[in-house]
Parts: structure tokens; sequence; C-alpha cells
């Protein structure tokens, strides 16, 4: 059901939605543009019939005449109002949120969301370093020039520091080719359509770059080219589920947490990411919103870091998603959960907007496609993870086993080998 038709059928429900996610939406103006246009139509349908009518009754009057001439100056009148009036419509429309799966814990933010899993954070010897301190000292990240480079919020990494982010990104995406996930390098510039498509635009417009004029825009992550692969298109019987994994480098103006986490690379403009994506029949969305959580966790299961999972209540649960679930890493320096994956069942949000259909039989009628997303998992958060659980008395960063085929074999990072 579309946005505008679950207006249609429940405003109070639409209006309640709004409130429980804490979002602002111009729902009285889209009821009033609604109902104009309806009674327009019906206006003009009537005046259409009219005229229809005095096609059939033989040669006209002049009078007739008259009258139809009139009838014409009115549908034409109408046919602008309408496209005006729909114009709007459609562009509000655009910033409904999702339905809300009633499930869904209620709460306020991120603190009320509900607890899913929580290891033990690992026991440290000594009072753990903060990240940027342990890449500074072994010169594999490089904070003040990449400032040079781009501005703040901005980071090098050099020598193993390089190598290693560049491994996991090659490793993740390996462990999702192998759970039957099939891989997509797609283009790091987007466009306006495919953004409002995914319902990236027009609620996270400020968060995003772009060059207007030629209508060109930064991902700010993969899901808009995974879920845009198939805009306007219709899968044949037996073609779902569609698994893709990607991975891109994301870019997000962060001006909306000035002065918050300016230390390090927990919070920037730039960060590379390996996305999931699946396209389904709705029926399995719900499980598929499992395996992609389960997929995220078991990134930081074989890197054996601490991982805690919630459950996003209503409050945070975001513009898409009907349902989802954060998985973080701990972060021992920091004292804190670093969400490095959101997995989001968008149901058919994305898939109304795409126009992303599917037919069960031969010839059967199409109905929407449900789309799920999750990241499996993002960098940099990750690298900080590593960097402040892998720490060592003796200055060095131990390489988890897991990922040490994918960095020359190499165990660990020792000081002094990549002075800055």
């Amino acid at each position: 059901m579309t946005p505008l038709q679950r207006i249609r059928e429940d405003p109070g429900e639409v209006r309640a939605t709004l409130e429980a996610r804490g979002f602002d939406a111009p729902l009285d103006r889209i009821i009033e543009l609604d109902r104009v246009s309806r009674e327009l139509k019906t206006k003009k349908e009537t005046l259409q019939a009219e005229r229809n009518k005095a096609s059939r009754g033989g040669p006209p009057s002049e009078d007739v005449k008259r009258r139809m001439r009139e009838v014409g100056d009115q549908i034409r009148t109408i046919d602008t109002e309408l496209a005006e009036i729909e114009t709007e419509l459609n562009e509000k429309v655009l910033w409904i949120p999702n339905v809300i799966d009633p499930r869904v814990p209620r709460g306020k933010d991120e603190h009320d969301n509900r607890v899913v899993r929580k290891d033990e954070p690992k026991k440290l010897d000594g009072t753990p370093r903060p990240h940027w301190e342990i890449g500074e000292a072994l010169g594999i990240l490089d904070i003040p020039r990449g400032t040079k480079l781009s501005g703040s919020r901005f980071y090098v990494l050099r020598g193993a520091g390089a190598a290693l982010q560049r491994g996991l990104i090659a490793w993740m995406i390996d462990l999702k080719i192998r759970a039957g996930f099939t891989e997509i390098y797609p283009p790091s510039v987007t466009r306006r359509e495919t953004l409002l498509g995914s319902a990236h635009l027009p609620h996270f417009d400020d968060n995003l770059y772009r060059d207007g004029d030629d209508d060109v825009w930064l991902v700010p992550t993969a899901e808009p080219q995974l879920v845009g692969l198939h805009r306007d298109e219709t899968f044949e019987p037996g073609a779902l589920p569609k698994q893709y994994v990607a991975f891109t480098p994301c870019f997000r103006r962060e001006h909306m947490s000035a002065g918050r986490d300016v230390r390090g690379i927990k919070r920037v403009h730039w960060f590379d990411k390996v996305e999931m994506v699946v396209h389904c029949v709705p029926e399995d969305s719900p499980s598929w919103l499992d395996r992609l959580t389960a997929l995220a966790v078991e990134v930081l299961e074989l890197l054996e870091l601490p991982v805690r999972v919630t459950e996003r209540c209503t409050g945070d649960l975001g513009f898409t998603a009907l349902r989802g679930f954060d998985v973080d890493a701990w972060g021992p320096a920091a004292n804190e959960w670093l969400e490095v994956s959101s997995a989001s069942d968008c149901g058919s949000l994305q898939a109304e907007r795409s126009n992303i259909k599917f037919r069960r039989e031969a010839g059967g009628k199409a109905e929407h496609v449900h789309i799920l997303n999750a990241s499996g998992v993002a960098l940099p958060r990750l690298m900080i993870a590593i960097m402040e659980n892998y720490q060592q008395k003796d200055g060095s960063l131990q390489i988890p086993k897991a990922v040490r085929a994918y960095v020359g074999g190499r165990e660990k990072i020792a000081p002094g080998e990549f002075a800055l």
C-alpha cells in the first residue's frame, strides 16, 4: 500500500507513525491537496460525460456549440490546476516514512533500543589507548595530512593500515559471496532519480554531496545503487531472491553532528563500506532480516570482537525501515559500543518508489518486492574496534587471525615500521 493510499485509508495511523518516529511531514497539506485533486477529477469526469453525451445527439445547435466551448475551456482550466496540484502532492508524499512493524519496541531514541545480545568486553592489560594514538604511533593513521588534503573529518591510512582496511574489505566480500551473494561494483556517483527511488531523497538531502547542475550525487552508501539496479523492472516467477554485495566509498555531510566525536575517525565525511541488499518476496523479508543481521554479526565473531545487537525502537528506526537491528563492536578506549552495521527491512517502500515488481506465476498479477539492506560491515569503525581491542603492551598491533591471509600473512604491525 502506497503512502497516499495509507493516508486515504487511515490518516490517524500515518499521523501516529510520524509521531512515533519523531518525523515532521506535511500531512495536513497532503490531505487537502488530495481532496482538491479528487474533486477536480470528479468535476472533469462530469464535464467529459456531458461532452460525450452532446456528441451523440446529432448536429449540435448553436447553444450546444457554445456550451461545448465552455466545457472545453473548463476542462483545460482543470487540467492546468490538476497538474500543479498533483506535482505538489507527489512531492509532499515523498516525506511520508514507512509503516512500523508491530513488533518494534516503542521508544524515543537509541537509548530505548532493545538489547538482543551483549558480549562481555575484552579485558586488556593496562589502560587502553584510543585508536588515534595507536594509529599515529604506528604510522598507519595520519589525520593531520588528511585534514591538509581535504579538510576536517578526513584522514589518510598508510602502509599496513591501508593494507589492513583493503584486506578487510576483500575478506568481507568473500564471506558474502560464499553465503550466496553476487558481487556488484557500482559507480560511486548516482542520480537524483535513483536516490528518490531508494528514499534517500528528499529526507536526507542535507546529508548528501552533489553537483545539482549535472544531477551528479556522491553515493551515501551502495544501497541506492543496489536498489536501483532493478528500477522499472518486473521479476519473472522463480527469479527471487536477488542477493547483492558491494563495496563503495560513502560520502555524508556530518554537519548535524558538529562538536561530536571530533577526535579520530569515528565520525567522518567519507568512509568505506561493504553493503548487502536483498530483493525478495514479501513473506520472506522477516527471515531475510534475521539472516542479514547474522551475517553482520559473523564478521565480528570471526574477528573475535565483542558484539552487541539491538533492535531499533520506533524513534530510532529511521525513514525507510519498518523494522531493523543495529550491530555494534566494542571500543575499549572510548568505552562505548560502535555501530558497524544497521540491518533494515524496508518492506515495499523502496520498490513502490522504484517500480520494482515480481510475478508469482507466469502471466500473474505483478506485486511489489520487499527490499532489505545491511552493512556487511562499515569501516572505519571496524578499524577502530580492531586497533583498540588488538593493541599490545609493547606498542604493536596484532592482526586478527581471520584476516591475516588478506594482508600477506602479516601477524602484527610493529612500532617504527611506518614512521610518519
